[in-house]
This record gives structure tokens, sequence and C-alpha cells, in this order.
């Protein structure tokens, strides 16, 4: 897991360039889910994965409570 911060995943989101069809909380929410099904896997750092699905929560309660324009802006380059 190479991505350290909020910056960096909405970076990443950005990069994807996915287009107006894919919303910064729905491409989260399926990186939750991926990171999540990592963690059953047995022999790897599970660190990285978890330290990964708390930034992705933080993303997530930025953006219910200040909407994904605002949170965009805030962390892209």
């Amino acid at each position: 897991m190479g991505i350290k911060s909020p910056s960096e995943y909405v970076d990443f989101f950005i990069n994807l360039n996915m287009g107006e069809d894919v919303s910064l909380l729905s491409f989260i929410s399926n990186e939750k889910n991926i990171l999540k099904k990592n963690l059953e896997l047995k022999n790897i750092n599970k660190e990285p994965i978890k330290k990964g699905i708390e930034i992705l929560e933080l993303l997530v309660r930025e953006i219910n409570e200040n909407g994904e324009k605002t949170v965009l802006g805030k962390y892209q380059k």
C-alpha cells in the first residue's frame, strides 16, 4: 500500500480521470472494500492496510460534513 495521506488518495482519484460518472465517495467506498478484503490475507503486513482504511474513513467523514467538492479542493495539489 503506497498511499499514505488523504491528499495522495484524492490525487490518485483525480489522476484516474474517470470523468463525472464516478464520484470520490463511490471510489472511496470501493477502495475501502478492497482493503478490507486484503486484511483477510494471511501473509501480508496489515498495518499499511489499516492505515489506508483510516484515511478513507476520514475522507468519508469530511465528504459527509463538507461536501465532495470542498474535499477535492482541500486535498488537490
